[in-house]
């Protein structure tokens, strides 16, 4: 059987691809991928906006045999699964400005001068999933904080991607099928949209032939902006016809960052089960309420402790609880045998936590507190690496790696200098 596919998705314009979309004139290879004898790789980063403490976060010794810390006590059930990395960052000052290039390896500002434009590792990835699973990617948490909280999320032009505020809005995404009256609105504002990009991406064409080359290259940024809507287009799409999965229980209720993070991690746990979504990001900003768990004092007036034991006391609380979730997910991950395969969802599922802060108190943003788990990578140590400047060694070559486990070909990330050593494959 032919397919034909329509002139919008595919485009080359500025000398840039994207992937194509795997739209319904695709499904046999989609299919093909779904049943493949391998599970699909799966990426999920979590991150904070203050960091850790390090007095609490860093053992002492490196190796299999390092110490169990007050903050990494939680993960102890998951030692074999997971590796502690230090030393690791993107050579960034700025304090809280600096954290939002915590995925992008680049300040904000910086990113427009790049190739691909400070894109994040979590939406890298999502390029590569496309239209395969209904999400490209999922983005849950807050944006409330200290300059906008972690920002973590960012496209390849530049673009931010704000978070869903919570586990009820990522409910409503996961499992709510619209009526037949919403779907057909929403093929209507597909087609009408695609119409006016069409429009549009002609007479930009038009004029790239009478412009000079610093017009030319502002073009290009627009361009680029124009494939990004396009991509979007085509997957709302591909999925308008397609039902969403059962609900396995009730719409939960907002209730803030910290009620709402295990909720969160259990619906991000069956997106990935259910094959909805293959990469996935969760901000815990500033809003993440110290009060739900006892402590009268806010979350960032703790960070900036001032070395005042009684606030260090109470912060490592907070964070305690961050890691207890993430320990929790990893439970789950565990907990779910991949179907026809030995393995389990976390052998699947590179698991990222971390910060693009190091140390709050200070507004450091180097030697970042970086955990990975599961991912089908060797794990089962704390890897220290050289802190010399002429040594450094950038946390986007961890990114590299992971982007090549992603089952993406490619040599480079941000500023990496190549893969992560010491760093296998299981």
């Amino acid at each position: 059987m032919a397919y034909q596919l329509p002139r919008r998705t595919f485009l080359k314009a500025a000398g840039v691809s994207i992937a194509l979309p795997a739209l319904e004139s695709m499904a046999p290879a989609v299919t093909r991928s779904n049943t493949a004898s391998q599970a699909p790789r799966r990426l999920v980063c979590v991150g904070n906006e203050f960091g850790m403490y390090p007095g609490s976060f860093w053992p002492k010794s490196t190796g299999r045999d390092y110490e169990v810390t007050p903050l990494l006590e939680p993960l102890a059930a998951h030692r074999s699964d997971l590796t502690l990395f230090s030393n690791l960052d993107h050579g960034l000052k700025g304090g809280h400005f600096a954290i939002h290039g915590f995925l992008t390896g680049v300040n904000a500002a910086d990113a427009k001068g790049m190739e691909e434009g400070g894109i994040s590792l979590d939406q890298k990835a999502a390029e590569a999933v496309g239209s395969a699973t209904r999400f490209p990617s999922l983005n849950v948490g807050s944006e409330d904080g200290l300059h906008g909280g972690c920002q973590m999320s960012w496209t390849r032009t530049g673009t931010r991607i704000p978070p869903m505020p919570g586990p009820r809005e990522l409910f409503r995404s996961l499992f709510i099928n619209d009526d037949g009256q919403t779907k057909a609105q929403a093929k209507d504002r597909i087609r009408l949209q695609n119409s006016i990009l069409d429009s549009v991406l002609d007479d930009a064409n038009s004029l790239s032939r009478r412009i000079s080359r610093t017009d030319k290259q502002k073009l290009d940024e627009y361009f680029a902006s124009i494939r990004d809507v396009e991509s979007k287009l085509a997957l709302d799409q591909y999925w308008q016809d397609i039902p969403k999965p059962e609900a396995p229980f009730d719409e939960p209720e907002n209730e803030g960052l910290t009620k709402d993070l295990p909720k969160i991690y259990d619906l991000l746990a069956i997106a990935l089960q259910t094959d909805s979504t293959r990469v996935a990001t969760i901000e815990v900003g500033g809003s993440f309420a110290a009060s739900d768990l006892g402590i009268r004092s806010g979350y960032h007036s703790l960070s900036h402790h001032g070395h005042v034991d009684d606030k260090i006391d109470e912060l490592v609380q907070i964070e305690r609880y961050q890691v207890e979730q993430f320990a929790r997910f990893l439970d789950t991950l565990k907990g779910i045998r991949e179907p026809g395969e030995d393995g389990t969802l976390l052998d699947s599922t590179m698991a990222l936590f971390g910060s693009g802060m190091g140390n709050a108190n200070s507004h450091t943003n180097h030697n970042l507190p970086i955990i990975l788990a599961g991912g089908g990578f060797q794990h089962g140590e704390y890897k220290s690496y050289p802190d010399e400047s002429s040594k450094k060694v950038p946390l986007s070559n961890l990114f590299l790696s992971m982007l090549q486990q992603f089952g993406i070909e490619t040599n480079n990330f941000s500023m990496s200098t190549g893969t992560l050593s010491g760093l296998e494959t299981a």
